[in-house]
Parts: C-alpha cells; sequence; structure tokens
C-alpha cells in the first residue's frame, strides 16, 4: 500500500493500515532483534475495510483465500456458540455458512485439531482443514494469529500463539498438522495478524526462562528495559519457527500491527481491553 490510502470500495472502502511498529518505548526508533532483520525486512501490506474500519485482510493471501482480522469496531462474540461476527462473514461472503464455523477452547498450548464440520473441535490452540466452505476461527486480544495456506492441496491452518504456545511449539505444530494433510511446508503461505510487538511486550523471567530451556539463547529476541525485564519479539521468534518448520521465509506476511499501540484500532489485554478480535479464514469453494 505504500502508505497511501486506497480507492473507497462500495462496501465503506478500503484504507490504508496504521503505520507499523518498529518503535520502542516512548515512539523512540529501535533496532531490530537481528532475527528479525533476517526475516521481517518489512511490514507486509494489509487492507482496512469499513468507515470506521471493522476488518483487516492481507494482499499476500488475498484474494485466492477468504480471511479478515477484525477491530475493535466490528462486534464479536466470543461468549457465543461460535467465536464470529457477523459482519466479517458477510463481508467474505460467508453470511450463510455462520453456523458452520469450527472453533476451539483455547488454552495456550500448541495441540493441533482438524476440523471436518462447524462447531467447537475442543481445547486447542491450533486448527486446521481440509474442507472448502468452512471458516475457522482464530480469538486473540495481543497473542499472535496465525494463517498458514497450501494453495496446492489446499490445506488451511490458525493457530492463536501467545508466548506459551511459542514456548510449547504452537507454530510448528500448525505446520506439521497441514503436512499431515499432504501439504508441502515450502509451498506454504503465513500471516502473522495484528498482535503485540516488541515495542510494547514487556516480560520478565518469567516468560524469558521458560522460552531459553525451550528455544535456546534468546539474545536475538530480547532488548533490556529495566532490572529484570525485557521487550520481547514475539513475531520474530514465531517467524523462525515457521522458517524452522519448512516455511519460506519469503512467504511469511507480518502485518507488524501492534495491538498496545493501536487500542483504537484494536482490543489489547495489556491496555486493559476486555474485547477480542476474531480471525477468519476459510478454504475457497471450488467453482
Amino acid at each position: 500500500m505504500g502508505g497511501r490510502a486506497r480507492r473507497a470500495r462500495a462496501s465503506g472502502g478500503v484504507q490504508a493500515s496504521p503505520p507499523r511498529c518498529d518503535r520502542g518505548p516512548h515512539g523512540r526508533a529501535r533496532a531490530l532483534p537481528h532475527s528479525a532483520r533476517l526475516i521481517s525486512r518489512a511490514a507486509a501490506a494489509t487492507r482496512l475495510h469499513g468507515t470506521p474500519p471493522t476488518h483487516l485482510d492481507f494482499e499476500a493471501l488475498a484474494p485466492g483465500l477468504p480471511h479478515a482480522t477484525t477491530t475493535r469496531h466490528c462486534p464479536t462474540t466470543p461468549e457465543a456458540s461460535a467465536p464470529f461476527s457477523v459482519e466479517v462473514l458477510t463481508a467474505l461472503g460467508l453470511a450463510a455458512a455462520a453456523p458452520r464455523v469450527a472453533f476451539a477452547r483455547q488454552v495456550h498450548g500448541a495441540t493441533a485439531v482438524r476440523a471436518t464440520g462447524g462447531g467447537s473441535v475442543g481445547e486447542a490452540d491450533v486448527i486446521v482443514t481440509a474442507t472448502p466452505g468452512l471458516p475457522l476461527a482464530i480469538v486473540t486480544a495481543d497473542c499472535l494469529p496465525i494463517v498458514l495456506y497450501d494453495p496446492g492441496v489446499p490445506a488451511l491452518a490458525a493457530a492463536h500463539v501467545g508466548w506459551r504456545g511459542t514456548v510449547t511449539g504452537a507454530a510448528r505444530a500448525a505446520v506439521e498438522a497441514l503436512a499431515a494433510l499432504g501439504a508441502a511446508p515450502p509451498r506454504m503461505l503465513a500471516a502473522i495478524g495484528p498482535s503485540i510487538g516488541p515495542c510494547c511486550y514487556e516480560v520478565d523471567r518469567v516468560v524469558i526462562d521458560p522460552l531459553r530451556a525451550a528455544l535456546g539463547p534468546a539474545e536475538r529476541w530480547i532488548t533490556p528495559h529495566g532490572d529484570g525485564r525485557w521487550l520481547l519479539d514475539l513475531w520474530a521468534v514465531n517467524e523462525r519457527e515457521l522458517a524452522l518448520a519448512g516455511v519460506d521465509p519469503t512467504r511469511i506476511a507480518n502485518a507488524r500491527l501492534c495491538t498496545a499501540c493501536h487500542p483504537d484500532l484494536f482490543h489489547s489485554h495489556r491496555k486493559g481491553s476486555r474485547g477480542r478480535l476474531v480471525t477468519l479464514a476459510m478454504l475457497p469453494v471450488p467453482r
């Protein structure tokens, strides 16, 4: 998008995305960790829809994969029978499929479950499917929503990844679960949606110690931020995890949109919001 607003569409308009987050505390420019410089060379292009924006999508996934992540301006119902927004489903042309959305009781782990129909798949943080026309839904409020898509099978995964999911290998579990459906990691497209960025995700040893135990030296992903505190780049960690699982780094699209930096647009647990964002994706139905 190059920072320019796109021409409005009849559905309410496609707008420029907010500034990406590669800044440190108090708005100061910060050097990205080494791993982020290797993989996250630039923010992936996203498109905001509606006035005010109700949802966004990735240019890297559109138009082949119907998908969206809601904003705080799009009413969601995570406490109801399925965590989806009628507005987003309608925007995706999925209104008739609303009762068939597949979702999980997310527990901050790395369990992957295959969905063949709508409704709850039980406890899981990764949902995979090879069923066209079946929307998958992930709910977040700072954690990373990751969508993986192999158009060659086709096969689809939606993952909820926080620090605990990172430690237990949720991103790799998503790749492996797709591979079990016949997908090829080098052919996969990956997208990391709005989530807390390295500018705002302050953690202590409760997070850093398990991260080091699971993944080795963490210095490439952390920036000291006071005594016993660090800023953690979960984006870079999970980009690396996806790459190590076989996904081509050039096919990993990261919006680099920090939920904590944009409370006017996104819900953020760290900023005290009790709302949730919903990421939806659906394999297209062959015509």
